[in-house]
């Protein structure tokens, strides 16, 4: 029928719009509950004569996300100088070296400076491996090679691979695979990424091979 051909229609329409405004709405509310906290800390030791500019602070819609953009942006700008990194060595070093609390802290540290460092290869190549069983594939990802004791075990020719789940790629499973068994993809990261949560239905663009 044709109604129910154009409701599909428009549903496909509407629905990805839709689903973006609702994730960025989540973490404005997310980033302002934030900062709505940190404000409520600062009132109960701040003089009463503030508690007025803190209450019209907190009714700010959207004011957390913009702080903490700024926050970021202005961190950037300071370690990105020799005096910046000075005081972010002191800053890390007091970190590392708190107990229990250090052991967190390096542990997201690595996994940060792995995962957004632009000279890593984290993310940076999407891969065609054989997951769960030998003749079924998947979209995985390589997040570098094996290292330490386990590089030791396995030997030099591994490479380490993250297999996310559909449609959600946030959680997945984590794979170290000899490089014989993996085939290099030439999709980026991002069509990579859309393959998945699609659940295969939004395929790549081939790339266009040069005349002969």
């Amino acid at each position: 029928m044709p109604i129910k051909k154009y409701l599909l229609t428009g549903l496909l329409v509407w629905l990805p719009l839709a689903i973006t405004i609702w994730v960025l709405l989540w973490l404005v509310g997310l980033l302002d509950a934030i900062f709505g906290g940190l404000l409520t800390g600062i009132a109960a030791v701040s003089p009463a004569s503030t508690g007025v500019l803190i209450d019209q602070m907190r009714r700010i819609p959207g004011l957390g996300v913009i702080l903490v953009f700024s926050a970021l942006l202005l961190t950037g700008a300071l370690v990105s100088n020799v005096a910046g990194r000075w005081w972010f060595n002191q800053w890390d070093k007091l970190f590392t070296n708190i107990p229990v609390f250090k052991s967190i802290y390096n542990s997201v540290k690595k996994v940060s400076d792995t995962l957004f460092s632009t000279n890593g290869n984290a993310f940076r190549t999407a891969l065609l491996v054989q997951y769960p069983r030998a003749g079924v594939w998947t979209v995985a990802f390589q997040t570098g090679a094996p290292g330490g004791e386990v590089a030791a075990h396995l030997g030099a020719d591994f490479v380490s691979v993250y297999v996310p789940t559909t449609p959600n790629p946030t959680s997945g499973f984590f794979l170290m695979l000899p490089r014989s068994d993996v085939i290099e993809l030439k999709m980026t990261v991002d069509e990579a990424l859309t393959y998945v949560i699609s659940m295969g239905s939004v395929a790549p663009t081939p790339a266009v091979l040069p005349l002969k």
